[in-house]
């Protein structure tokens, strides 16, 4: 098995839209127009499923959201399947995946963030086709801020694509934008300053590795189990090693620490050269911060920790290409992280 790239995207390609998690509630299908609107307006068509239902904590039966996804993933019509966003139970999905059937298939793009990244993790270390972290389709039609891209420019991108993207050096601290009342939003607000930190020490990083993570969240919950092993992965396919990401929701830092610790013992990091860590807006404990957290649990991999990257739940965001060939820069003067899709 070699990690497999979807082809790109061009103008007349067909983007599914389903709900493998949350739905989208009716007080909120405006923003979903919205950003189907601003997909239809780059040249593609977009083709929104049945699963889409927000009444509930999920958009369907598991059978039928996995019945669903499967469809578009296999379609040869469908290039790209991007969800409203994430959710909080994508887990049920992952038995009743076939997977045979995913790996045979052509290669589409699989997009998202959150929960969704309990699917994609294990799409691409069990398959081979690369996924792409990044914003989901609710988030789409933000501006993209300088040095970031958008999911759709890296979906459109050819087989062995090089490209790199910087922090913007603001962010958004707290709160989100209430679609409900305004689902045109297209603007961040990012009126905070701030950067990549270091957590392991000083000193440079440069380091490379093929990439692969998601929400700790989620992704504690499969750690360990055949659906999530990045060891096997390297060895197969990255015996240089792994960049290795994580990001906190919003869970507070004793949580995170103990989902670490164990995704650790998990052999999560096993492969890693380097971690990534998101920013994040989750809690702080009296005795323990977010970064302290991360230290607590991974400071013993004596590999370089890199902290507040635009790859979680606090925008803007980086998206990273699970899969893909990684090299993270971080110095005094300069942080960026280039991919290859090769």
């Amino acid at each position: 098995m070699s990690v497999r790239y979807p082809a790109p995207l061009r103008p007349g390609d067909r983007v599914g839209v389903t709900s493998p998690s949350s739905g989208v509630p009716k007080e909120l299908r405006a923003r979903l127009d919205v950003a189907v609107r601003v997909v239809e307006a780059r040249g593609y068509e977009v083709v929104v499923g049945r699963c889409m239902d927000g009444a509930g904590h999920v958009s369907a039966t598991a059978a039928d959201r996995a019945a669903e996804l499967t469809e578009m993933l296999t379609d040869p019509g469908i290039r790209a399947v991007v969800p409203p966003w994430g959710g909080e139970t994508a887990i049920d999905l992952l038995p009743l995946l076939d997977r045979d059937r995913l790996r045979d298939a052509e290669p589409t793009w699989l997009v998202g963030y959150s929960d969704m990244s309990t699917i994609m993790a294990p799409l691409t270390l069990l398959t081979g086709v690369a996924t792409l972290h990044g914003n989901n389709l609710m988030d789409t039609p933000y501006q993209t801020p300088e040095g970031l891209l958008s999911w759709l420019d890296i979906a459109a991108a050819p087989q062995g694509h090089r490209f790199t993207q910087r922090p913007p050096g603001r962010h958004r601290a707290t709160g989100w934008d209430d679609y409900a009342l305004h689902p045109e939003v297209s603007a961040y607000r990012l009126d905070t300053p701030g950067g990549w930190t270091r957590l392991d020490g000083d000193g440079d990083v440069d380091v490379e590795g093929r990439l692969i993570g998601g929400c700790i969240e989620t992704l504690v919950n499969i750690a360990g189990t055949p659906y999530l092993d990045p060891s096997a992965f390297a060895r197969a396919e990255a015996p240089d090693g792994l960049l290795v990401y994580v990001e906190a929701c919003g869970d507070d830092a004793l949580t995170i620490c103990r989902n670490l610790h164990g995704m650790r013992l998990a052999g999560f990091f096993d492969a890693a050269n380097a971690i990534l860590v998101g920013r994040t807006s989750a809690p702080d404990a009296p005795s323990l911060t977010q970064h302290q957290a991360v230290l607590d649990a991974l400071r013993t991999l004596n590999v370089p920790i890199v902290a507040d990257v635009e790859c979680g739940h606090v925008p803007p965001y980086l998206p990273l290409v699970n899969g893909a060939r990684g090299r993270v820069v971080h110095t005094p003067t300069r942080s960026e992280l280039v991919q290859t899709l090769d």
